[in-house]
């Protein structure tokens, strides 16, 4: 049983290691599935992993921590900053958000940090130290409790006088996720440290993610951030992951923005050529409903100042079909999106006098509807539909296209 494996320890010539690896049955289940059933998402994850291996191990040294410890957030996401849990859990490190704004990671409708790859990997740093601090350096019980929660775990060890895990996995108290993770984590690390041994020898890495960073002192379009140092503007998205929209965040005059290597000067010396004022294009925002007994596509639209067409071309509703439990998207002006979001669960529906404000675009050369409706981040039938035009009509030049509409509140 249990004696037999953990002689097997010396026929697997494990690799060294700050956290104690070790094999026993739990262990050699995962790296089984890693070879077998699990061995195509597992080489995404190595092949992911080589871009945020360095910067990753650079931050866990810095803070006096095994380097190997990387490999939680393997097990965790991947290494994918998008990775988002049914549980909320986002990012890397899949911080829920009451513990990223503990550790300082601000999360907003403009910025969540726990998909900042540099930025969470500080705050897991400093979660993983208390974590080991408060289970006496027992990495086995800091790991599950970065899983299930400390308190989770000192009631195991309350509850079965013990501090070992293995033995607090045998009970019943710890979800099978819990008991899982510390073997699937052990797993990873020793396939990981030498994925040839394991059948990995053909993964093509990623190369380590470079960039240099730039103070923004106030928002600007990442679209134009692309546009004077000549790279896409999936690019600068993909370097900061973090950034909700499609400008740097409002309130927020220190933010550090991502460029790729050897881009800065190029860009400090461009950016500081353009108006404050031309920096940042006011551009409709979107937030999630869900519909009620008695809602309409009419009512919504009151609701949130939206146009009833728009919000049925978003969602591809027909006005005749049954609203009620349906999650839809529906447009309003980013400036308000906060409050429009905690008004609409208990605010009673008022019908809306106020006039809309419209912003308009002038049609140059070369543009289509779907460049326009790509600059501003709406889509092309919210255009069409603005504009009364056929979705795959022809622009002409000098034409003044809506781009952007949002409804305004009186001040009252």
């Amino acid at each position: 049983g249990f004696i037999d494996f953990e002689q097997k320890i010396s026929v697997y010539h494990l690799p060294a290691s700050g956290i104690p690896l070790t094999i026993n049955s739990k262990v050699e289940y995962f790296l089984n599935i890693f070879q077998t059933s699990g061995r195509s998402w597992f080489s995404k994850w190595l092949s992911r992993s080589e871009r945020y291996l360095p910067m990753m191990k650079e931050v866990l040294r810095k803070n006096s921590l095994p380097e190997d410890l990387v490999y939680l957030a393997m097990i965790e996401s991947g290494f994918s900053p998008l990775a988002n849990s049914p549980a909320n859990a986002v990012g890397p490190w899949q911080f829920m958000a009451g513990t990223g704004k503990r550790y300082s990671l601000r999360i907003d409708p403009w910025i969540d940090e726990r998909r900042d790859p540099l930025k969470s990997t500080v705050a897991a740093a400093m979660y993983l130290k208390e974590l080991y601090s408060l289970f006496n350096k027992n990495w086995y019980l800091a790991a599950a409790g970065y899983n299930a929660g400390e308190n989770k775990i000192l009631r195991a060890i309350d509850m079965y006088n013990s501090s070992d895990f293995w033995e607090l996995a045998e009970g019943s108290y710890l979800k099978r996720e819990t008991k899982d993770y510390v073997p699937k984590l052990l797993a990873a690390a020793i396939v990981a440290k030498d994925p040839a041994k394991y059948g990995f020898a053909d993964v093509a890495y990623l190369p380590p993610i470079e960039f240099d960073t730039v103070i923004i002192p106030s928002r600007t379009d990442l679209d134009l951030v692309a546009q004077l140092i000549g790279v896409s503007y999936e690019t600068i998205r993909e370097l900061n992951p973090e950034l909700r929209k499609w400008s740097t965040p409002p309130d927020y005059p220190q933010y550090e923005l991502k460029l790729p290597k050897g881009k800065k000067d190029l860009f400090l010396s461009a950016y500081e050529t353009v108006p404050e004022a031309e920096r940042y294009t006011e551009r409709i925002g979107y937030t999630s409903y869900r519909a009620r007994k008695g809602d309409s596509i009419a009512s919504i639209s009151r609701r949130f100042g939206a146009d009833p067409r728009e919000v049925a071309a978003i969602n591809k509703l027909k006005h005749s079909r049954k609203l009620r439990g349906k999650l839809l998207k529906v447009p309003v002006n980013p400036i308000c999106l906060p409050s429009v979001v905690a008004n609409s669960a208990s605010a009673p529906e008022k019908k809306k006098k106020d006039k809309p404000i419209v912003q308009y675009y002038t049609v140059k050369h070369g543009d289509t509807l779907t460049s326009v409706a790509r600059r501003f981040n709406v889509t092309t039938n919210i255009i069409a539909v603005w504009n009364n035009l056929r979705p795959k009509g022809i622009l002409i030049p000098g034409k003044k296209l809506i781009v952007a509409k949002s409804g305004e509140t009186s001040s009252s």
